[in-house]
């Protein structure tokens, strides 16, 4: 009985150390990713514009978890995400007056990417951090930036060629074409093909321009009605230097059983009021999901309360996707312990068993030692 107590005991000393330096584990600062994209007001113009990306690591490590798997080539479609790049097609409105020079203009972003074959394929803002991809990563940056523009915008898949590009839809024939004009029709929709390989990027493929190698292949078109499920954080995307700006994040209480609420709070500096601060989850070393997007009050804080319905150790982030003025900024991580019923109910039942047997054991003792103890001797009648 005392042993079964004792590795009872020792089994709940391991659980609380456990979850003590949990607790104690210090998350540093996010590390976010910045790169800078060269741009021209318009094909073979003369103004030059440097546009400054920076993705922040919380966006990056929640696409790196997310399944990368493809069943069918309609699956490519996933990996189009809008409205993570929709700062960047908003940069881009702000000096492409037309629908035309704005994809021409997405299109000198990717051209601006170093080519290197990669698999499986990957997300936008993956491939933005990496530097580096092949056509159909390039097409998934191209037709996310497009897209959030408003552009109707497909993916071509051309099989027996192992090649993508893309095919943009826009209201009038493209005007900077040198050549013939290319096109695919889908549904009675003419989109011109848009190539997103090469180089050049200030004298590279323009919308409507076609290589001739694939001028006469078959193209699947892969169109792209609802990208994007679940709305995520964003890039952030300005033509100059962004002062630096913080988030930061509580979570109480620290502690809880399984099915309470905890309260998640935190404070944006620069104070803006109306922003959206994404909120991410993971427990259990499981991916990062988003939790939700909840907005700052006048103050620039922000609160949520969150019911956590899994047992485990949990690590909540919040990231705000910056603006104009500001680059984009990850809280720390917390950790919230969330103790499921089981255990609980283990925890209750081990407490009891421990009493009961060292109060047996200590009882027993002394029993023992009492029948040890000398008696006297009986007096003959």
């Amino acid at each position: 009985m005392s042993r079964r107590v004792s590795r009872l005991s020792s089994l709940l000393m391991v659980l609380a150390v456990l979850l003590l330096l949990s607790s104690l584990f210090s998350y540093g600062l996010a590390m976010n990713y910045t790169d800078s994209y060269q741009l021209l007001d318009q094909p073979g113009g003369s103004t030059h514009y440097r546009l400054n990306v920076t993705v922040p690591q919380s966006l990056h490590e929640y696409y790196t978890a997310k399944s990368h798997t493809m069943s069918s080539e309609r699956d490519f479609a996933k990996f189009v995400t809008p409205y993570a790049l929709k700062p960047i097609a908003d940069s881009l409105k702000q000096i492409y007056v037309n629908d035309e020079d704005f994809a021409n203009g997405a299109l000198m972003i990717v051209h601006q990417i170093p080519y290197e074959v990669t698999t499986p394929a990957k997300y936008p803002v993956e491939t933005i951090v990496d530097n580096k991809g092949d056509c159909d990563l390039f097409s998934f940056i191209a037709a996310s930036i497009i897209k959030a523009g408003g552009l109707d915008v497909v993916l071509l898949y051309y099989e027996h060629e192992s090649h993508m590009n893309i095919g943009v839809g826009l209201p009038t024939v493209p005007q900077h074409v040198r050549g013939d004009v290319f096109s695919i029709t889908n549904n009675n929709i003419k989109y011109y093909v848009a190539e997103c390989t090469g180089g050049n990027w200030q004298d590279g493929w323009r919308v409507g321009e076609c290589p001739d190698e694939l001028k006469n292949a078959q193209a699947q078109v892969i169109t792209l009605e609802d990208p994007e499920q679940i709305i995520t954080g964003q890039v952030s995307a300005s033509y100059k230097s962004l002062s630096t700006s913080s988030l930061t994040l509580t979570a109480s209480p620290s502690y809880l059983t399984q099915g309470s609420s905890v309260t998640l709070s935190g404070q944006l500096s620069p104070i803006l009021p109306n922003e959206n601060i994404t909120i991410y989850i993971r427990t259990n070393n499981s991916p990062w999901t988003v939790l939700n997007t909840v907005t700052t009050d006048s103050n620039g804080q922000f609160s949520y309360a969150w019911l956590v319905g899994t047992g485990g150790i949990c690590n909540v982030r919040t990231s705000w996707s910056g603006n104009d003025e500001h680059s984009v900024a990850d809280s720390p991580i917390q950790t919230v312990t969330s103790l499921s019923t089981f255990f609980i109910l283990l925890l209750t039942a081990t407490g009891i068993l421990v009493a009961v047997g060292t109060v047996t054991y200590l009882t027993s003792r002394a029993n023992h030692q009492g029948s040890l103890e000398p008696q006297p001797p009986e007096i003959p009648s």
